[in-house]
C-alpha cells in the first residue's frame, strides 16, 4: 500500500463557527491525508459577527512545536498556512519553512487577513506587506479578491470584474513570487462564482460554479482544505482547484437550505461523502 501523506496545517482554532482548523482537519483527514495542526491561537468562536470572544494569543508556543517536531525528525508532503494572529507568527512560520520545507514537499499559503474589500479587524497594511513577504515562499498561494488586491496594492472593485482586472490580479501576484496562484471570489457574471489559477507559463484557466447571494464564514478555509485534498490525492493545480469550487459552492448551497445563519459558518459536514467521490475514495 502507498505510504500516507501528511500534511502540517498552521492556523487558528476558533471553537464554534466552523472555520480554520475545526474545518481543515477534518476534511483533509477524510480526505486520506494526515493532518498535523500548529494551532496558531484558541479563540471561542471566529471574529466575524460575533462579539465577547475569547482570544488565546499562542505565539510563544509556535517555536516550541517546531522544535520539538525537529527533534523528532517530523516530515511532510506539505506545508499549509492560514490564519496568523500577528506579525511575529508571520516571520515564526518562515522559519519553519527553513526547517521543513524540502524539495519534495509542496508549501502552501492562504493569506487569511481580509475580505468584501475590507482587512479583518487585527490587521493592517504593514501586516500585508509582511504576508506577501511569506507568499513570495509558497509553491502556490490561495488569496481571496480582496487579499490579492491588498497584497499588490490594487483597487478593490466590488460585484464582478473583469477578465482584465482578475489577469491582472494573478500577474501582479506572480511578480511578488508566488510560483503558482489560485484567486477565489472570481465571478463574471452576477450568477456564477468560482476561481482562477495562473502559473509560470502566465496563462489564466478559470472555473465557475452557481453563486448563492450570501456571504459565509469559513468558506475560504473550506475551500483551501478541499484544495489540498485534492492535490495530495494525485489532482492537478487545476482539477484541485475545480473540485474545491464544486465542494465549496455545494456547502453554500446546503446551508442557504436548511439554516438561516450566514455567520455559523458552511454546513461542510454532509458534504464530505460527495467530496470522496470526487477523490475517487468511495
Amino acid at each position: 500500500m502507498e505510504k500516507q501523506k501528511r500534511l502540517v496545517a498552521i492556523n487558528d482554532i476558533s471553537g464554534f463557527g466552523r472555520c480554520s482548523l475545526t474545518v481543515a482537519s477534518p476534511i483533509i483527514s477524510a480526505s486520506g491525508i494526515e493532518c498535523v495542526c500548529m494551532p496558531t491561537a484558541v479563540l471561542s468562536t471566529h471574529t466575524g459577527g460575533f462579539s465577547g470572544y475569547t482570544y488565546r494569543d499562542l505565539t510563544s508556543d509556535m517555536p516550541k512545536m517546531t522544535e520539538h517536531w525537529k527533534s523528532i525528525d517530523l516530515k511532510f508532503d506539505a506545508i499549509y498556512s492560514g490564519f496568523l494572529g500577528s506579525i511575529e507568527q508571520i516571520d515564526i512560520v518562515k522559519d519553519f519553512i527553513k526547517k521543513f520545507k524540502t524539495d519534495e514537499n509542496i508549501l502552501i499559503a492562504d493569506p487569511c487577513m481580509a475580505d468584501l474589500g475590507k482587512m479583518y479587524v487585527l490587521f493592517n497594511d504593514e501586516f500585508a506587506k509582511k504576508m506577501t513577504s511569506l507568499c513570495s515562499l509558497a509553491d502556490i498561494i490561495l488569496p481571496n479578491i480582496t487579499e490579492a488586491c491588498f497584497m499588490t496594492d490594487t483597487e478593490y472593485i466590488e460585484g464582478v470584474q473583469t477578465k482584465k482586472y482578475i489577469e491582472q490580479l494573478l500577474n501582479k501576484l506572480i511578480d511578488s513570487g508566488a510560483k503558482n496562484v489560485i484567486l477565489t471570489g472570481v465571478s463574471f457574471e452576477d450568477n456564477k462564482i468560482g476561481a482562477a489559477c495562473m502559473g509560470q507559463t502566465r496563462v489564466a484557466q478559470y472555473y465557475f460554479n452557481e453563486k448563492i447571494p450570501e456571504n459565509y464564514h469559513g468558506t475560504g478555509d473550506v475551500f483551501a482544505s478541499a484544495f489540498c485534498g485534492g492535490l495530495l490525492n494525485g489532482f492537478n493545480l487545476y482539477e484541485s482547484m475545480c473540485i474545491a469550487v464544486r465542494f465549496t459552492c455545494d456547502c453554500i448551497k446546503r446551508t442557504k437550505e436548511s439554516a438561516p445563519d450566514t455567520h455559523y459558518g458552511v454546513d461542510f459536514e454532509r458534504g464530505i461523502p460527495y467530496l470522496l467521490k470526487e477523490l475517487k475514495k468511495v
